[in-house]
């Protein structure tokens, strides 16, 4: 079955909560687009996960009122981290013939810490993240684009730290091109801005994850510099939107005026079972409006 059949008998299971920007009145704005951001997908060929993933896009395909594009919040292959290059060969080419066949939406795409090639001879000019640039078909790991009245800044938040370890940050380089990303847009025009890691999430606290009677939330499960891109942010409030993935959980916390959104996992419990502590495997739905609301709701599917 491919993208050009009606997938009529693949229903979503429920939605989550609705949360909403804040806007004019619904009777007075209009949606400017509608995104399907889908994160985690940790393709495989084992656990029939390429069988559930065609189901999650024919899912979101056959919603009446169908999104206008993807933005792919990275995780993309199952793991490039730990693998050596011929496995993360496949692993591509097993999304790239997914995407050809049961996609028919434009994808923008982030890179997340298990598309970054961490176990290969580090001179191949593929090594680290620019396997994952070259497959998704961009020019550098961060990057800003404008679409129906909004502006999108996609970072790049997986920082290497030792051998095959990560934690979330930004570099100084890429700090100061998202201040000068910010400075030079018009202060009228709304920002979403999507990464990987959260900058902000409410979802690190795992029971057990107490430590001598304290929470500890690492650096590689939200940004460890949240307090200087907090700081940024409050310069410009027409940022209104971040979405991120990674932690394979849903939330939605409000800080400052900005909406952090955490948006679950296509591979729930990566493609174990469809759950991942109290979350099912799904996606957002997002509508951006022209006044600079939106509405963010997580859609379950049917694996």
């Amino acid at each position: 079955m491919n993208r050009r059949e009606v997938i009529s008998s693949l229903g979503l299971l429920g939605a989550g909560a609705l949360v909403g920007g804040k806007g004019l009145s619904a009777s007075s704005r209009k949606r400017s687009i509608r995104i399907a951001h889908l994160t985690d997908v940790h393709l495989r060929d084992y656990d029939d996960a390429p069988k559930k993933f065609e189901k999650c896009l024919h899912a979101l395909q056959s919603i009446s009122d169908a999104p206008d594009m993807i933005f792919n919040g990275g995780d993309t292959i199952f793991d490039a981290l730990g693998a050596e290059k011929s496995s993360v060969e496949r692993q591509w080419k097993l999304w790239d013939s997914i995407i050809k066949e049961e996609n028919s939406l434009p994808i923008v795409h982030c890179i997340g810490n298990h598309d970054v090639w961490g176990a290969g001879d580090k001179s191949d000019i593929l090594y680290g993240k620019a396997y994952a640039v070259d497959k998704m078909g961009l020019s550098l790991p961060y990057y800003s684009m404008e679409k129906a009245g909004w502006k999108f800044i996609v970072l790049d938040s997986t920082h290497p730290v030792g051998e095959g370890w990560y934690t979330g940050k930004l570099d100084d380089e890429q700090f100061d091109w998202l201040e000068n990303e910010l400075a030079n847009t018009d202060s009228n025009r709304p920002i979403m801005v999507m990464s990987h890691i959260p900058i902000l999430t409410a979802t690190g606290f795992y029971e057990g994850n107490e430590k001598e009677g304290n929470w500890v939330v690492p650096g590689s499960w939200m940004h460890i510099d949240f307090n200087r891109i907090k700081k940024l942010f409050l310069k410009h409030p027409n940022v209104k939107l971040c979405v991120s993935g990674h932690m394979h959980l849903v939330d939605h916390v409000q800080y400052n005026g900005v909406t952090y959104c955490c948006n679950g996992a296509v591979s729930g419990n990566w493609w174990g079972n469809e759950m991942y502590h109290e979350t099912h495997a799904g996606f957002a739905l997002i509508d951006l409006y022209d006044d600079g609301g939106f509405d963010v709701e997580y859609r379950t599917y049917n694996w």
